[in-house]
């Protein structure tokens, strides 16, 4: 059937110009990215209970919640956290495969469900489901040179300015700011004036439902047989400070009015005063950008960056923007390494075919087959939904050599022929053919069958597999369709019979010649080499044996990873202060680590935020950095890489006593966490006390600490922020006319602050909150300040009612998969990887956890003890799939044997490199061995 493809060489060209063709059209569309989509599909949930502490948004928002969700089609696992800012938060981690968008409205489903059940103070502020982002992009800061703009102003103009004109950018999954410094009309209320005039809380919030509205009063002359028809219009919502102050609260017949500007302060401030941004010291605003799935990360970089800069001219003066990381710094730079090898590749492969084809015409034709199974390939990546990334960019960078062997064979069989004294190259083309084909067709099932189970592994691991594998695959497939349609074509073109005059004339001929002498007794000398072995065939089964021992011991003491960590060019510090120490102590003790990380030569900016951690989560005591470096080409030495800096970081900040400063890397994988290295959740399945849980965590990290594969483990869990315990004398309550609910909303309303209605401004919707200022909220003597009303009318102090008892309790709470949890990161030492660590957690927990306690492991160390428990069964069915192949080609279930035995000496080989180079045993490695074993097959 091939003889067609040698007598019609147009139909031949077609076919491959055709596939070429294709594969352009397939790199023009095809998205860009440094890595496929690997992390699972999330959903998170988020509500606010203004006022109320960690336990309470535990009880009342996030177990609701959570009961309702737990089982949702799909689910993996999911987390939540309350904190004492009462932030509730929950994140559902789903099934590689499920669509977000099913995900996240069956998510909403759910929540609606629970929504009855919720506090009304959540209802009205909402409860957000929203698809997370797998990895941010693009962060930039907002600074400011002119002292007129604050953080509150920068956050603010990017709300108003900037963040919707990025969020309309195709690709753009979410556009985040670093804070929560939203515009909000705050009404300062004066405990002492609210008691004169008779006046709690709850007060306020009537005035503002009554007087704060929007109304639709109708039309006048609607419908009668007027001339004209008249819209009534209520001037709406208040929108200006002196409005609100402005608001009645009480009015007598004498004429007499007291207004909100008596017993009030109002000002357009901010939605939250925790916090404080700075960026080379400078007030600033961080502000991350994600993409959505399937976009072209470099489109989304490239169209945002496009944007501010056609914002950037209206700015006003003293604002600019300043690029903290951005994606394409790193892409640009790997995908540039990797053409760059990928040429460098081609050339050599085209240098090794002409020395042993030793003909300008025979290499030709093998050399075409690289672009057009290189350039087709990437048709196929487009249906298959994949993207240009490293991984497929590095399939086909092995793919190069490979590639060229069915041409090889093709052209090697054609002067075979040629050399045998066939005269005419058609005739010789088509014998070749008739011999070769069937060859050529096994060859290529061989290789591909060994990637066939890849498509058969789930998660994250399964894409890794799914990408290289496939698209290697393809390229090989390609590559023989070539070999069986255009390379004979031009072999019965392009090839010539050779006269021994001809052999012999010339400088490259002569080294020819030479080279060949030199091939041809090295082959001899293997033959003999072979031949002594036939003879005693011990050496033979003795080294195989040593080989495979060598194998499967080097698999067993190789250090483990996932992935190889790299230099992203962003080092991340997080800093943790003792419980309940205010912002202006930790706003030193960042300007402290600032002052060491500024004094590095390698850095490049520095942006800062207090009130929030990178790992530690919200509070006054927390603080973090993110440090930008230097590009690459600036750093080319070991002591300026990450590894290095992050070392030295430590050794400069040990000084600093009064907090626990945390430096870490950017991960290599996004989607999984902030933090490299282990990740794992302490959970209490018995249903203890949080003092409990922590002493066991305590132990459990201690113990930790103490093995040699653990450089560093530790929680941002902590149960010893200081607290009061409010107890009520509700006899006192009610002998008084009050109740209990009027003594906890005068409360909330002084202390916690109530969201009570909304303001239009700026063309966007802002908040009302009112609350006592923080001079009447400072010690325990402003319960003598606060009164609560009767039925009677009489005021009475809260003091009257109320004791305080000074205790202990969390900043934060969390749980995962419905059991309470202790979030703990580790780091590996040195020379150890993250599955020795993995294993050393797992040896820890079995010998010192007592009986109701338990743990799983979370992020990307889950992916990878998934990805571990499959690559046993991935090479086991490759070893079947090749063969029972074989075994067909052979028609011998013996044959096939003497091929496989062979592998033990080439995958011994991959693992002893790997153990000379330091590297590990990663999902890099397991890829390589599995495409060895289609090779060497």
């Amino acid at each position: 059937m091939f003889k067609r493809f040698i007598e019609r060489p147009v139909l031949s060209t077609v076919i491959s110009i055709i596939i070429v063709i294709l594969g352009i059209l397939g790199i023009i569309s095809l998205p860009v990215a440094q890595y496929p989509e690997i992390a699972p599909p999330t959903v998170a949930v988020s509500a606010n209970y203004m006022g109320a502490n960690a336990d309470v948004v535990m009880k009342s928002v996030i177990v609701p919640l959570e009961e309702q969700i737990n089982g949702v089609e799909g689910m993996a696992y999911m987390t939540s956290s309350a904190t004492n800012e009462g932030n509730a938060s929950i994140t559902v981690y789903f099934k590689q495969g499920v669509d977000p968008d099913i995900a996240s409205v069956n998510v909403q489903n759910r929540v609606a469900r629970a929504t009855s059940l919720l506090p009304r103070e959540v209802t009205q502020s909402g409860v957000t489901v929203s698809k997370r982002q797998s990895s941010n992009v693009l962060i930039f800061s907002l600074q400011s040179d002119n002292p007129a703009y604050d953080q509150t102003f920068l956050q603010n103009y990017a709300y108003i300015n900037i963040i919707p004109r990025l969020q309309r950018v195709e690709g753009v999954g979410d556009v985040m700011v670093f804070g929560s410094k939203n515009y909000a009309i705050r009404i300062w209320l004066d405990p002492e004036r609210m008691a004169s005039y008779g006046l709690v809380p709850q007060d306020i919030s009537a005035a503002l439902a009554e007087q704060n509205i929007e109304a639709a009063p109708g039309k006048l002359g609607e419908g009668g047989n007027q001339s004209f028809e008249y819209t009534l219009k209520y001037r709406g919502r208040l929108t200006e400070v002196p409005q609100f102050e402005d608001i009645v609260l009480r009015a007598t017949g004498d004429g007499r009015i007291l207004r909100l500007s008596d017993v009030a302060k109002v000002e357009l401030g901010s939605q939250s005063y925790v916090g404080r941004g700075m960026m080379d010291g400078k007030p600033s605003v961080g502000i991350s950008i994600s993409q959505t799935a399937g976009s072209n990360a470099q489109d989304v970089i490239n169209h945002s960056l496009e944007v501010l800069e056609e914002i950037k001219p209206s700015f006003p003066r003293g604002i600019n923007y300043v690029t903290m990381i951005d994606a394409n710094e790193f892409l640009d730079a790997s995908i540039e390494k990797v053409i760059k090898t990928l040429v460098e590749a081609f050339i050599l492969v085209f240098l090794v075919v002409y020395i042993f084809l030793q003909d300008w015409r025979s290499t030709i034709i093998p050399a075409i087959a690289v672009p057009v199974a290189i350039v087709g390939t990437f048709f196929f990546l487009q249906i298959f939904g994949f993207t240009i990334n490293l991984l497929t960019l590095f399939a086909l960078l092995l793919a190069v050599g490979i590639v060229v062997d069915d041409a090889i064979v093709v052209v090697e069989a054609v002067h075979a022929k040629l050399e045998q004294g066939e005269k005419s190259p058609r005739k010789a083309s088509i014998n070749a053919m008739n011999e070769i084909s069937g060859a050529i067709i096994s060859i290529t099932l061989v290789m591909s069958a060994v990637f066939v189970p890849v498509s058969f592994i789930s998660g994250s691991a399964g894409i890794f597999y799914q990408q290289f594998g496939l698209t290697l695959a393809i390229a090989i497939v390609l590559s023989a369709v070539n070999a069986l349609t255009l390379s004979p074509a031009l072999c019965a073109l392009l090839l010539r019979p050779h006269s021994e005059e001809e052999k012999k004339k010339g400088f490259v001929k002569r080294f020819f010649a030479n080279f060949n002498a030199a091939f041809e007794a090295t082959t001899r000398k293997y033959m003999k080499g072979v031949a002594f072995l036939l003879k005693r065939r011990w050496i033979t089964v003795a080294a195989l044996a040593v080989f495979t021992g060598l194998f499967i011991w080097l698999s067993a003491i190789t250090p483990k990873s996932f992935v190889p960590s790299e230099d992203m060019g962003t080092i991340f510090a997080d800093i943790a202060l003792p419980m309940s120490a205010s912002q202006e102590r930790t706003d030193e003790v960042l300007d402290q680590v600032e002052a060491v990380v500024k004094k590095m030569p390698e850095v490049d900016h520095i942006l800062k935020n207090s009130g929030r951690g990178m790992i530690s989560g919200t509070g006054s005591n927390y603080g973090m950095l993110i440090i930008k470096l230097k590009p690459w080409a600036e750093r080319t030495k070991k002591e300026e890489s990450v590894q290095a800096l992050l070392g030295k970081l430590y050794r400069e900040t040990a000084g600093i006593k009064e907090a626990k400063v945390v430096f870490f890397g950017r991960p290599t994988l996004q989607g999984f966490g902030i933090a490299s290295g282990f990740e794992l959740q302490l959970q209490d399945q018995a249903g203890g006390t949080i003092a409990d849980l922590d002493k066991v965590s305590n132990d459990f990290i201690d113990a930790l600490k103490k093995r040699p594969e653990i450089q560093n483990a530790n929680t941002s869990f902590s149960p010893n922020f200081p607290q009061y315990q409010i107890d009520i004398d509700v006899p006192a309550v009610k002998a008084a006319g009050l109740s209990v609910s009027d003594i906890l909303g005068t409360l909330q309303g002084y202390y916690g602050g109530v969201y009570a209605s909304n303001v239009n401004l700026f063309g966007k919707q802002y908040r009302v909150i009112y609350q006592a200022p923080p001079n009447f909220r400072d010690d325990m003597e402003s319960f003598n300040l606060i009164q609560a009303r009767g039925k009677d009318g009489i005021m009475a102090p809260i003091s009257r009612f109320i004791t305080l008892t000074r205790v202990y309790g969390p900043q934060s709470i969390g749980r995962f998969n419905l059991f309470t949890a202790v979030p703990i990161n580790g780091t590996p030492n040195p020379g150890y990887s993250s599955g020795d660590a993995i294993a050393a957690v797992q040896q820890v927990a079995a010998e010192t956890l007592p009986q109701g306690y338990g743990f799983e492991f979370s992020g990307l160390t889950r992916e990878e003890m998934a990805a571990g428990s499959q690559t046993v069964y991935i090479f086991l069915l490759s070893f079947i799939f090749v063969y029972f192949l074989l075994a067909a080609q052979y028609e011998s279930y013996l044959l096939p044997f003497a091929v496989m035995l062979s592998l033990p000496f080439g995958l011994a080989g991959v693992m002893v490199f790997t153990k000379l180079t330091g590297g590990t045993d990663n999902i890099y490695v397991q890829i390589s061995l599995i495409m060895l074993i289609g090779l060497l097959a």
